[in-house]
C-alpha cells in the first residue's frame, strides 16, 4: 500500500484516462477511480496499490488502484 498526494488530471489519450500528478511531477494512472475522484484539478491524498499485473493503452505512468482518498482544500 502506498500513499500519494497530488492533483487529479483528466488526460485525453485514447479513450481518456484519469491521472494523479504529484508535486514532484510523477504521474500515476488511476485504475477504475471512484466517481467522486473524477474531478479534474482537485488536490487529493490517495492510498492504494500499484498494479503491475494490469496494462492500459494510455501508458501515462504506473497504475494505481485507489483503496481510499481524501480531497484536500
Amino acid at each position: 500500500m502506498i500513499q500519494v498526494s497530488g492533483k487529479v488530471e483528466y488526460r485525453v489519450i485514447a479513450l481518456g484516462a484519469w491521472a494523479l500528478v504529484t508535486q514532484g511531477g510523477k504521474t500515476y494512472e488511476l485504475y477504475n477511480p471512484p466517481q467522486d475522484l473524477k474531478q479534474d484539478g482537485i488536490t487529493v491524498e490517495v492510498k492504494g496499490i500499484i498494479r503491475d499485473d494490469v496494462m492500459t493503452i494510455s501508458m501515462i505512468g504506473k497504475i494505481l488502484e485507489v483503496r481510499s482518498f481524501t480531497i484536500k482544500s
